[in-house]
């Protein structure tokens, strides 16, 4: 891939990212909703949520607290809720649990390209990378950003 595409795709990998910064509601806790488009496959949902957790178990340890999630009904909505039970975490719909450690958490998957543009979002971490989806399954087509606030 020549370094005029390379800058081509960053440029538009960015400008994407602004839109989604740009247009996005925030729910009460500070964090977008959720959203994720219906058309991803489940096997390209089930990817894409495998290798996000995965990143975000790095940056917050693996089952340290209960992630408070509003899924938007997407298939990428329950793969992501599958594959944080896997890395054991517990996973609440509405902050009714007392005594435990909350961390809420937000997701938007948008099309563009050709590619799929992933970012999960915490109150104090935004995680982000691009993914190259088919009805098989997802690979990383960027690497992973990562923002920590606070």
């Amino acid at each position: 891939m020549g370094a005029g595409r390379l800058v081509q795709q960053f440029l538009a990998i960015a400008i994407v990212a602004a839109l989604l910064a740009g247009c996005q509601t925030l729910e009460a806790d500070g964090l977008v909703t959720s959203s994720a488009p219906p058309e991803i496959s489940g096997p390209a949902a089930s990817a894409i949520a495998g290798d996000m957790v995965s990143r975000l178990a790095e940056h917050v340890g693996p089952g340290t607290g209960t992630i408070l999630l509003k899924p938007d009904g997407s298939p990428f909505g329950g793969a992501l809720e599958a594959s944080l039970k896997g890395w054991g975490y517990a996973v609440v719909n509405d902050q009714k649990t007392e005594g435990e450690k909350l961390i809420p958490l937000a997701y938007v998957l948008d099309s563009y390209d050709g590619q799929v543009l992933a970012r999960l979002s915490t109150g104090s971490l935004d995680l982000g990378r691009t993914y190259t989806a088919t009805s098989a399954g997802a690979t990383p087509a960027s690497p992973l950003s990562v923002m920590q606030r606070g």
